[in-house]
């Protein structure tokens, strides 16, 4: 009974974090959803500037503070260690939802763009959250959205142990998946000074979290994953850069977090 509610949890936290996924697309694009980055009551601009700086705030002191080790031996006195990775999904997936609810409207446009160039950066904008689908699943989507954890935990399975791997866009940079969310965030027909915050605060929050979990993969692979740091570029592709060379052995987890 206790391993068919974990796993009813962990679906249910998958779910959520897919709603909430496809609703972000829609929410920084400004398409498809009741409620984007633009739409809204208009509020004074302190009032706004503030709520939006706390909800953000709100999000990436969850992000961080859950990803981290000392909070998972915390959480897992009081769950089931095969929940611990969708408690963290289902709690980063209702902090953003409150985000997209109580979010306020800056309207000030720092740029606009018609026609053909607006259909272009759109394109590009989409591309972007493509590739931060695809880089979760070149390393294992499942896992890294906690559903792994508990359809193991059902059937009495032992995960394995993290393995150390560079498959395909990982061989270009370390972090194709937060690659993905910049060009998400910055590239657009539209920008609105609300989006420009959104896009800004999220962007430093990327790099925190990059210097955190690089700490921990130190730790974890050790001079392994310093070869492969010192080896491929963190951000932006080699296309871009002089004297890169490829890794010799390459290194990623089988989890990253998501941002």
């Amino acid at each position: 009974m206790i391993r068919l509610i974990a796993f009813a949890f962990g679906l249910a936290a998958y779910l959520l974090f897919f709603v909430t996924i496809l609703y972000a697309i829609g929410f920084v694009s400004g398409f498809g959803v009741p409620k984007d980055i633009d739409a809204g009551a208009l509020v004074s601009a302190p009032e706004a500037l503030l709520v939006n700086l706390a909800l953000l705030t709100l999000f990436a002191v969850q992000h961080s503070v859950m990803a981290r080790k000392r909070f998972k031996r915390w959480l897992t006195q009081y769950v089931p260690v095969a929940v611990e990775r969708s408690t963290y999904v289902m709690a980063a997936s209702l902090v953003l939802l409150l985000l997209f609810w109580q979010w306020r409207p800056m309207p000030g446009v720092l740029w606009h763009t018609d026609n053909a160039l607006a259909l272009v950066l759109t394109g590009l904008s989409l591309a972007g959250w493509a590739l931060v689908f695809a880089s979760t699943f070149l390393i294992n989507h499942f896992e890294l959205f906690g559903l792994s954890q508990v359809v193991n935990h059902l059937s009495g399975r032992t995960a394995s142990a993290p393995r150390f791997q560079t498959p395909l866009l990982y061989k270009l940079v370390r972090h194709p998946l937060y690659l993905g969310f910049l060009v998400a965030f910055w590239v657009a027909p539209t920008m609105t000074v609300g989006h420009a915050l959104f896009a800004m605060v999220t962007t430093a929050y990327i790099f925190v979290g990059i210097a955190l979990e690089e700490h921990e993969l130190l730790d974890l692979f050790g001079d392994e994953y310093r070869r492969y740091r010192e080896s491929v570029a963190m951000i932006v592709p080699p296309l871009f850069l002089k004297g890169r060379r490829q890794p010799r052995d390459g290194a990623k987890t089988s989890r990253e977090r998501s941002a």
